[in-house]
This record gives structure tokens, C-alpha cells and sequence, in this order.
């Protein structure tokens, strides 16, 4: 085994432990800093990342090939690092709200999430697969639940253990029915024997119920219902790290069961992608249309945006993988940009309804910009991130419409959903600008490191609107791997 290949992962890991001891040695008051600490600390992983050093400079496999480092996972953990980042920087301002003696657990916690999301990363074996997902999910476990005096989050905590338990139970069966008709857990030998069981149905039924966990973890129809209540009750940097951590994390271990351990049987399943995705789009933004508490708008949100990233895994083409890539890409920071102005600014009025934006022109007009520009892009409107992550991934799903023309009525659900989406999006801009039930007019200061963060994520969304090559051809350059698998 090459042990360098996991160096980057032994890095976080080792980080979430510092970070975990030093809540015994830095006084009370000065903890917060403890995050901006983690947070330089993975910005040097992440410019070790980006020039090439370290373990994602690496290609190769370790573990008896359970754990792969390619293009894909070089993509994936990239995006984790810059999404706990991020993450860290919304803990640090929400630190006030976190009882005094645990903040630097909760950094810890983050930080042990993200180890399990890089894993994920380069999760080729099914056995590695649980393990990363049991990493995630039993660390936001904590997470969620971590504002133990307030019974929002607890409620949102027993949810989250006791869905999440029953995905993880349907995921260990359907691991346990593959090996037991295939003899095989890891991906790439899975792929050459998957063609003769291809009739099997015990094998198929251990393929759905794998299916069935990681839909579980992408929020997709119908193993959703988790995501409201949990999205509402978790702390709004827990909520932030879901809504983009552990959803990626899910998409690609789903890509990595479709595209290169059972390519044979996601062939077979087109129909079943197409229905799941246009329900779940539907089934988000309707649902999305009443909500007046801004989390749970985000929860519903996120479940429409489940679907759209679907489109790309129903499409079965190089081109519709990518453009899930680079979806997250522009979700990441258009999120991000959202859930730090909750945090910036709901936090001070202890309400998370929409009312409590009115007025946010007058008190803080970047933070106003900030939540317009997220949800300008959420709905898709050009020149932003959403805007061209929408158009790659119906341009995708169009070009399968000549084989099938269950694509052209799917691209139709898809703008059906992208329309309804812009009445609740803009009704956060319209509480933002027009409302008149503003209850506090007072300016909001903002700490340096909360404007770079902000600015971080503007620059996010307008680079990858306006220039989204560089990102794309990150994207293609991941999604070849999948070529390379089914040869």
C-alpha cells in the first residue's frame, strides 16, 4: 500500500484532534480563533492540493484498490476543503450561539466530517463506501443535535439518527446481497462480473437498496422527508455543511456505483432515473412555495436541487456527469453565500422567518446584495453559476431526447420547476427590499473575516457564471474516469 495516497486524509484527521485538545489549553474567550486557525490550516492543504503536492498530486490506488485517487476524487476533495472553509467561517461568527465550552468541538466535529467526505472521495469498494458514509453521518449525528438546549435541535437530531439508521440499514443489506451473489465489493471488479448477473434478482434488489441509502444522503424523492425538520432545527452552520457536504459526498458515491462498479445495470434503469428526477424537482419546489422559515425554504430547496443534479446522472452520458460536477461547483458558493447571511443576520433576531430580512438593504447593503445574488442564481437566472449549471445539464438531458423521448417531457419538468422556484426565491429578495415589517434597522457590523468569506463566495458565483471553463474542463477531465471504467 502506498501510504502517501491517504496523507492528505491523515492531515484533516490529525487537524480534527488538534483542534479537539486544544479546547483544553485556550481560554474560553479566545476559542473562536480556534476556527480561523483550522481554517489557515486548510488553506494550506488546499494550495498543497492545487499545485499538485501532497496525496492529490498522486494517482493510484491503495488498500487492495478499496481506496482510488484519480481526476474524480482530485475534484471532489478540492470542493470538501473549500466547502468546510467556508463552513468554519460561519461557526466562527456563529460561535456566540454554541455554549462556551464546546466551540472547539464543534470546529473538531466539522473538521471529522470532512475527513469522511475526502474518503468518500475516493471510496472504490463498497466496504470503503460505508465506512466514509458511517463517518459522515454518525458526525452529523452531533452536529445536528448541538444546540442541546434548544429542543428544535434535539427533535432535528433524533430524526436525522433515526432515518439515517434506517438508510444505513437498507445500505448494508444491499451490500450484503451483492457480495453474496457476486463475490465482490470492490467497483472495478464488480463491473467485469456485474453483465452476468444482470438478470439476477437478488443482485438487482442489492443494487436498488444500495440506491435507496445513498438517495437517502442526496435528499432525493422519496427519502426526503428527512431534510425540512433537520435543515430547520440544526445550527445554521450544520445546516450549511449538509446542504452541500453531505450531499456531494452522496452524489459522488452515486456516480461512482453507477458509472463504474454497475454500468451495466444503470443502463437498465433509465426510466427509474427520469421519474425520480422529475418528482423530486417537483416535489421540492412546490413544497418550497409556502414556506415562510428560511431554513426550511433552503431544506425544500435543496431537494429541488437534488433533482436538477439528477438530470445529469439520468442523461447516462460523459457530458451529464460533468455537468453534475459542475453544478455542485456553483452550488457550493451560491449556498454558502445564503446560509452566511442567516447566520450574519437572523442570528441577532432569534427568528429564522422570512420577515426577518426586511429592511436588510438599509442595515447592511452587502449582505443584502449577497442574499439576492445567492438567490438569483438558485433560480437560475444568467450570468451567474446556477444559470450555466442549469443550461449543461438540460442541454445533456436534450441531447438524449432523440433516443428517448422521455428526456424532452423530463427538460419540460425541469424549466416547469426552474419557473416555480423564481416565485419563492424572489419573495426572499422582494422581504429583503420591499417588506415593510422590518423589526430592527440598526446597521450590522461585519468582522473582517466574515466579509472575506462573503466576498469569496460573490467572486465564486460570478467566476463560475462568467467564466466557468476553467471549472468545466476540471469537470469533463473527473468525468472521464467514468469512460475509462466501462472500458
Amino acid at each position: 500500500m502506498n501510504a502517501s495516497l491517504i496523507s492528505l486524509e491523515i492531515s484533516v484527521i490529525g487537524l480534527g484532534l488538534v483542534l479537539m485538545l486544544a479546547d483544553f489549553f485556550v481560554p474560553a474567550e479566545r476559542r473562536r480563533f480556534i476556527g480561523y486557525a483550522a481554517i489557515a490550516a486548510l488553506g494550506v492543504l488546499l494550495v498543497a492540493s492545487l499545485s499538485g503536492n501532497g496525496s492529490c498530486g498522486q494517482f493510484g490506488t491503495a488498500f487492495n484498490g478499496m481506496f482510488v485517487n484519480d481526476a474524480l476524487s482530485l475534484f471532489f476533495k478540492r470542493f470538501f476543503i473549500v466547502a468546510a472553509i467556508l463552513v468554519l467561517f460561519m461557526a466562527a461568527e456563529f460561535s456566540d450561539r454554541l455554549a462556551a465550552g464546546s466551540v472547539a468541538e464543534y470546529y473538531s466535529l466539522i473538521v471529522f466530517a470532512l475527513s469522511g467526505m475526502l474518503f468518500a472521495a475516493s471510496s472504490n469498494d463498497f466496504a470503503m463506501l460505508f465506512v466514509s458514509i458511517e463517518l459522515i453521518t454518525v458526525t452529523f449525528y452531533v452536529l445536528v443535535s448541538f444546540q442541546r438546549s434548544k429542543v428544535v435541535s434535539l427533535e432535528a437530531g433524533v430524526k436525522y439518527l433515526i432515518l439515517g439508521a434506517l438508510s444505513s440499514s437498507f445500505m448494508v443489506f444491499g451490500i450484503a446481497l451483492i457480495w453474496g451473489t457476486t463475490g465482490e465489493l470492490n467497483f472495478t471488479k464488480l463491473a467485469l462480473v456485474a453483465p452476468q448477473f444482470a438478470e439476477s434478482k437478488i443482485f438487482l434488489l442489492g443494487v436498488l437498496m444500495v440506491l435507496v441509502g445513498l438517495g437517502f444522503k442526496i435528499a432525493a424523492f422519496p427519502f426526503q422527508i428527512w431534510a425540512p425538520d433537520v435543515y430547520q432545527g440544526a445550527p445554521t452552520p450544520t445546516t450549511a455543511f449538509l446542504a452541500i457536504g453531505s450531499k456531494a459526498a452522496g452524489f459522488v458515491l452515486l456516480l461512482r456505483v453507477l458509472f463504474t462498479a454497475v454500468p451495466t445495470v444503470t443502463a437498465q434503469w433509465t426510466t427509474l432515473f427520469i421519474v425520480i428526477s422529475a418528482i423530486t424537482i417537483l416535489y421540492g419546489n412546490l413544497c418550497a412555495l409556502p414556506q415562510r422559515n428560511l431554513k426550511r425554504l433552503f431544506g425544500y430547496s435543496s431537494i429541488a436541487h437534488a433533482g436538477y443534479l439528477l438530470l445529469g446522472v439520468a442523461a447516462l452520458t460523459a457530458a451529464g456527469q460533468a455537468a453534475v460536477l459542475y453544478y455542485l461547483g456553483g452550488y457550493l458558493f451560491t449556498v454558502m453565500a445564503g446560509f452566511l447571511v442567516i447566520t450574519l443576520v437572523l442570528r441577532q433576531l432569534d427568528t429564522e422567518d422570512i420577515s426577518g430580512l426586511a429592511g436588510l438593504n438599509q442595515r447592511s447593503p452587502l449582505l443584502a446584495a449577497t442574499m439576492t445574488i445567492a438567490m438569483v442564481s438558485l433560480a437560475g437566472i444568467p450570468p451567474l453559476a446556477g444559470f450555466f449549471g442549469k443550461f449543461l445539464l438540460l442541454k445533456a438531458v436534450v441531447e438524449q431526447g432523440a433516443t428517448n423521448h422521455a428526456y424532452y417531457w423530463l427538460a419540460f419538468i425541469a424549466l416547469a420547476g426552474v419557473v416555480i422556484s423564481m416565485y419563492y426565491y424572489f419573495g426572499v429578495i422582494k422581504a429583503i427590499y420591499w417588506s415593510k415589517e422590518a423589526k430592527d434597522v440598526s446597521p450590522i457590523e461585519l468582522s473582517a473575516p466574515a466579509k472575506v468569506a462573503i466576498w469569496a463566495c460573490i467572486a465564486g458565483i460570478f467566476w463560475l457564471g462568467l467564466f466557468p471553463n476553467t471549472v468545466l474542463n476540471l469537470a469533463n477531465e473527473a468525468a472521464a474516469v467514468f469512460a475509462v471504467a466501462v472500458k
